[in-house]
């Protein structure tokens, strides 16, 4: 466990785009293209095998599975694109009825090369095929259609080169009646004001001194519980999403916060409407997965309309209750490693979780992932950090006892732009 320090270098991490008219073209036809090319090898080879290996059959087949593999690309590149990826049996239809149409196709540009007419016994042959010459590159086609187009769907919409991350942290100065912030699960006591701005500054501190670019979004003084700015926005790469608050009083937060993350170079921005309402501390992201807590602060129409905004760019979204807590990452944070850790009293359903960590304070199971070898947390809960500590992380912990009476914890003070 450590004091808030430099680290060497700032990291360096892959960012995912928003996903783009262009990109999602791009996904479609790529992902066809490699169903065509799978489908071509292994029909290929197959039938070089079945003919003993005889080294003409490269030769006689070539041109037609090529043909034929041009064809179910063009086909399956326009299936892919409606969203014939998104769903297996929507692949498998696809696939089948894609290899079936290219594969009569195929063969009838074969046998009609160089010949004047078409006699009925020709019907017969190509459709005869079907279940002979073509039948490798039908099932090929369907196999591939359902398990490797939606993989790699997936990898083009999420990738983009390596290059220096950004590393951004959008913050907001505590407001001037910052005791008087919404509470749902805590009783009110007394916070001092100025130990909260230090409290505040040294926070911003620590980002810094791991190497992060903090970005102030403009002061809202008469908001108490604008400085928990996370509950106003959530992002997914460049892909901004406005967030609807649950409490009344909050959402007059988004407006500034809107400006703030407009002004970045390369951001989309998209919200949440009412009447869904939808706190950034109940989103939890880990990989494809975002976890939402439906919290007293979440509805189910501000889950329904993440999860629509977040389909085309390929995350899954899980409901997870949330009743002992404010907000689902007032109870389970993540790990670099995906591992969710918790405070099991606080936790409705710790078994929604492929992996879950107990940890032994309360305060311990907010963590901000700062690299995938560090992470910041909250000073009160020490065994927590020691525990961290002991798995390989660097631990940088700070002092925010003063947030933590008004339910506010380390995530909730920032929102990461990476």
């Amino acid at each position: 466990m450590t004091s808030p320090a430099p680290s060497a270098q700032p990291s360096r991490a892959r960012f995912r785009p928003a996903s783009t008219p262009g990109r999602r073209a791009a996904a479609a036809m790529l992902a066809a293209a490699a169903v065509a090319f799978v489908a071509f090898a292994v029909s290929t080879l197959a039938l070089f095998i079945g003919n003993g290996q005889a080294p003409d059959t490269f030769a006689r087949v070539g041109g037609h599975f090529f043909a034929t593999s041009l064809i179910v690309w063009a086909l399956l590149s326009i299936v892919n694109a409606v969203g014939a990826t998104n769903r297996w049996f929507l692949g498998l239809l696809a696939g089948f009825a894609s290899a079936v149409l290219a594969a009569l196709l195929g063969t009838s540009w074969t046998v009609l090369v160089g010949s004047e007419r078409f006699p009925p016994e020709l019907m017969l042959f190509i459709l005869g095929s079907l279940v002979s010459v073509n039948l490798v590159f039908i099932l090929t086609v369907t196999v591939a259609q359902v398990f490797l187009a939606p993989l790699v769907h997936r990898r083009v919409l999420r990738f983009v080169p390596r290059r220096a991350a950004r590393t951004i942290a959008l913050v907001r100065i505590p407001a001037s009646n910052l005791a008087e912030g919404e509470l749902t699960h805590l009783d009110r006591v007394p916070v001092d004001q100025a130990l909260a701005d230090d409290q505040w500054d040294n926070y911003c501190a620590a980002l810094v001194a791991e190497g992060w670019d903090t970005v102030e979004v403009d002061a809202a003084p008469e908001l108490a519980d604008s400085v928990f700015v996370e509950d106003a926005l959530v992002m997914f790469g460049e892909l901004a999403i406005l967030t609807s608050p649950g409490a009344e009083s909050r959402r007059a937060e988004i407006e500034g916060v809107e400006r703030a993350v407009g002004s970045l170079p390369g951001v989309t921005v998209q919200r949440i409407e009412q009447p869904g309402t939808l706190d950034g501390g109940d989103v939890l992201k880990v990989g494809d997965t975002v976890y939402v807590g439906a919290s007293s602060r979440t509805n189910a129409e501000g889950i329904r309309q993440l999860r629509a905004l977040l389909a085309p760019h390929g995350y899954t979204v899980v409901a997870v209750p949330v009743t002992k807590a404010l907000h689902l990452k007032s109870a389970v944070t993540a790990l670099p490693d995906g591992t969710i850790i918790g405070y099991p009293p606080l936790v409705d359903a710790p078994s929604l979780f492929p992996v879950f960590l107990p940890v032994p304070e309360p305060e311990g199971v907010a963590v901000v992932q700062l690299s995938t070898e560090t992470l910041l947390m909250s000073a009160a809960a020490p065994e927590t950090a020691t525990m961290l500590a002991g798995f390989g992380y660097r631990v940088v912990t700070v002092d925010i006892s003063e947030f933590e009476k008004l339910e506010g914890c380390v995530t909730c003070l920032s929102v990461r732009v990476r």
